[in-house]
């Protein structure tokens, strides 16, 4: 079996397809009025057949979306409030709890708060945006200043622990939300807190702290992308594109990154326990996982036998399920790799879970 090195294909990973995706989108998000906090419209999307539903519903004698199936046997949907799957695709709709809400603007690589009360995407103009799970509620938290890419947002998140930090004021700065800025080709991690709308975002620097003996080397500051947050402690992994690695990033004691080998588009379990990367073997993007424990480096191919790409992959609420992306839509997988990936939608999009 050989082992490829090289990054993952990613249909969102190139700078041209992003650079394109916000172009279009700008020129969608045109026709969907300004982005000023009001409720999303509920009008049925632009080229709607007459009669269609509005976004949100289902048109009367039509099949209910979640777990309804198409010609051949596969489900047209795949989302539903039991199993918190939600799907984005670049438009204004986004596929959750069964239906299709019109957020009435372009939303991009679609994340949920911890609490699962507020969404973050990246909008038609590139700004960074929340809302909330019915499109309403919307506010610019970072307005893209021009000439940069921004994708690929995430909740970082911690929770007070006495032995080391304590009380509201101490973990603001991981109420914030992390993503990929793209400027003259050029990839940074960047950090913009979730209290302060209208803020210039920070760029977020991974680093180790320095003891007292000689210098550590240090991680790369740039050609890094696809943050994912995940744990109690504001743990944040993400890729490196020119090495081609997966990194975790922890400054809640005191700055550390570590290496977790080859692969490109992590996500974080919600325990912060396991990270699932994407690796290229014999020719297609399998799914690996491993601990983030120090002492724990095995890796587990949880997608031995593909014969497909499987991509991005997201976390459920409770650690046991992983949603990835197919070139057929959605499909889901036991997060111990007991059992191979099941598809479970046909819309080809972004997967995430709200919790």
């Amino acid at each position: 079996m050989s082992v490829h090195n090289s990054s993952v294909r990613n249909r969102f990973g190139t700078t041209a397809a992003i650079a394109l995706m916000v172009s279009v989108g700008a020129v969608l998000v045109s026709a969907c009025g300004p982005e000023n906090g009001d409720s999303a419209p509920t009008a049925a999307p632009t080229g709607a057949a007459p009669g269609a539903a509005a976004p949100g519903t289902t048109a009367p004698g039509a099949p209910a979306p979640s777990g309804s199936a198409a010609p051949g046997g596969k489900v047209v949907n795949g989302t539903s409030a039991a199993n918190h799957l939600t799907i984005s695709t670049g438009t204004s709709t986004v596929a959750l709890n069964g239906a299709t809400v019109d957020f009435g603007t372009v939303v991009r690589d679609l994340a949920w708060s911890p609490d699962g009360k507020k969404a973050a995407f990246v909008n038609g103009n590139g700004d960074l945006m929340t809302a909330n799970p019915d499109g309403s509620g919307k506010v610019v938290l970072a307005r893209n200043p021009g000439g940069e890419t921004w994708s690929h947002p995430t909740w970082q998140h911690a929770t007070a622990d006495p032995s080391v930090i304590a009380g509201a004021e101490a973990l603001e700065r991981y109420a914030a939300i992390v993503f990929t800025s793209e400027k003259s080709g050029t990839l940074r991690l960047a950090k913009v807190l979730t209290k302060s709308p209208g803020a210039t975002p920070e760029v977020l620097t991974p680093r180790i702290s320095e003891g007292g003996g000689d210098p550590l080397p240090q991680p790369p500051q740039t050609g890094n992308t696809w943050a994912n947050a995940g744990g109690h402690r504001g743990e944040i992994v993400y890729a490196n594109t020119p090495a081609n690695e997966v990194y975790l990033y922890d400054d809640y004691i005191r700055p550390a990154t570590r290496d977790l080998g080859k692969g490109s588009q992590p996500a974080l379990a919600p325990d912060g326990e396991h990270v699932v990367f994407v690796r290229s073997v014999n020719g297609h993007d399998h799914l690996f996982t491993r601990s983030t424990q120090i002492d724990q480096t095995a890796e587990k191919d949880l997608t031995p036998s593909a014969t497909t790409d499987y991509t991005e992959p997201a976390w459920s609420p409770d650690g046991r399920t992983i949603a990835v992306r197919t070139p057929d839509g959605i499909s889901t997988l036991p997060a111990d790799g007991s059992a191979a990936p099941t598809q479970v939608s046909t819309i080809k999009g972004l997967p995430s879970y709200r919790p």
